[in-house]
């Protein structure tokens, strides 16, 4: 079976394990790879965000800054201290991303919504203002604040594996046993977020697809997904439209399909991640993603003995 736990956020308490849980995406940038400005109007992107909730999406995460490969294109993002010189300062993210929150959670107050932020500054309105969940893409790395931040707050964490920098993606050498990094690093930042003052039971673990990951390193990580088990934390998965899945389903015309033509292979990658332990998914398209998760969540119901370990280790 997969394993079960609850997930404790800044109000509510979620059961993880008994069905996939759906997140989905309300992106309030210009330069996201796949809406990019379509919702930069907050209007617009609230009612974007309650399509998606009437669509059957569980929770929602709402960013105000892209982290796509590129986004960040300084030879040098990093400050001494180890954060990252943001590309979008936090009085500018905080104006895309308040408005949306404050007006989704009007119409809804029974909302769950995640800030997709590596701020301190903005994880801490959001969650002031009512967010649940404070989404990482940093694993609270990026922010020397951001881990007593969060430790504060007593909301949800997602700590997500990322390898270097954004304006490193997509130059990385290859890791040859990127399951292994991937596991020995987020195991890292458990240690530094519980010994900081973040209770276990409010953290989820993200692996990172596409985080500093090339293209090829993305289906080990797939289909040993499983093996993140052994951290003993829930899982979240976002495969949604990203590149690796575009290259794939791309060899046949010998051109990487464009995000617009990548729903398919994403569902199948979100599918996959499902059969593989994932707990929640983080998608664009909630309705499509509702539908094949429950086919997924019934494969699982009806295979008790499925062992989501792997039956073999990856190869160094």
């Amino acid at each position: 079976m997969r394993p079960r736990y609850r997930w404790q956020l800044r109000s509510h308490l979620l059961e993880l394990g008994v069905r996939t849980l759906v997140m989905g995406i309300v992106n309030v940038t210009p330069d996201s790879f796949y809406d990019g400005g379509s919702f930069l109007a907050a209007d617009k992107a609230v009612q974007h965000a309650l399509r998606l909730l009437e669509e059957g999406a569980d929770l929602l995460d709402i960013g105000g800054e892209s982290t796509r490969p590129g986004a960040h294109v300084s030879s040098d993002d990093m400050r001494s201290d180890g954060a990252l010189k943001p590309v979008v300062r936090a009085e500018e993210e905080l104006r895309r991303v308040m408005p949306v929150l404050e007006g989704v959670l009007r119409a809804r107050p029974d909302a769950i919504l995640s800030v997709d932020t590596y701020k301190a500054a903005v994880a801490r309105a959001a969650v002031a203002a009512g967010a649940e969940i404070v989404n990482d893409v940093s694993a609270l790395q990026w922010d020397s604040q951001m881990l007593p931040a969060c430790a504060a707050l007593g909301c949800g964490v997602v700590l997500m594996h990322t390898r270097g920098k954004p304006g490193q993606w997509r130059n990385m050498p290859p890791e040859p046993n990127v399951v292994s990094v991937v596991q020995h690093e987020l195991a890292e930042r458990l240690r530094v977020a519980i010994e900081g003052g973040v209770q276990p039971d409010r953290i989820v673990l993200d692996p990172g697809f596409g985080f500093g990951k090339n293209f090829n390193e993305n289906y080990p990580l797939l289909a040993y997904l499983g093996q993140l088990q052994r951290l003993g934390f829930p899982l979240l998965a976002g495969t949604s439209r990203k590149s690796f899945v575009g290259r794939t389903i791309g060899r046949r015309s010998g051109e990487d399909a464009p995000p617009s033509a990548r729903l398919y292979g994403s569902l199948a990658a979100m599918v996959a991640s499902i059969l593989r332990g994932a707990h929640i998914v983080r998608v664009h398209d909630v309705k499509p993603a509702v539908e094949a998760a429950a086919i997924a969540d019934e494969v699982l119901a009806a295979s008790p003995e499925l062992d989501f370990l792997p039956l073999c280790e990856p190869k160094p």
